[in-house]
């Protein structure tokens, strides 16, 4: 069976070349930057890769708060912390965006009375009508 969770975890792997060890950063009111320090497979530093720094915020919608993740260019952490409001920023400027292009599908997306998993139920409009027919 395709679903079966014990065939799926079967085929799961780390890449042992690529591991990092996380640190979590907060001021417990603008937000938290993560540091992904990248280590070898023993555990020890690995100077052949940069450190990346991760800032993650929130905004409040209507429908509750929204996470909102984004890389903040820096070398060191201190960078990191002065850095993070003007990457939080273009973070959130970009899920906006996000956003606002998802609505716009959504609105120009064409439904289809009587057609999908609604149809049959009863109700509603007769079989065959209310679908669109090209020419």
């Amino acid at each position: 069976m395709a679903s079966d969770p014990g065939l799926r975890t079967a085929d799961m792997k780390m890449d042992a070349a690529s591991l990092y060890r996380e640190e979590i950063y907060t001021d417990r009111a603008a937000g938290t930057i993560r540091v992904l320090t990248p280590v070898t497979r023993d555990g020890g530093p690995d100077q052949t890769r940069a450190t990346i720094y991760t800032g993650e915020a929130q905004i409040l919608t209507n429908v509750g708060p929204l996470p909102i993740s984004f890389d903040i260019p820096a070398a060191t952490l201190g960078e990191a912390v002065q850095k993070y409001g003007d990457a939080a920023k273009e973070g959130v400027e970009r899920a906006m965006r996000e956003l606002q292009e998802m609505r716009r599908q959504a609105s120009s997306s064409i439904l289809v009375p009587g057609a999908g998993a609604g149809a049959g139920l009863g109700g509603g409009l007769p079989p065959g009508a209310g679908k669109l027919k090209l020419p």
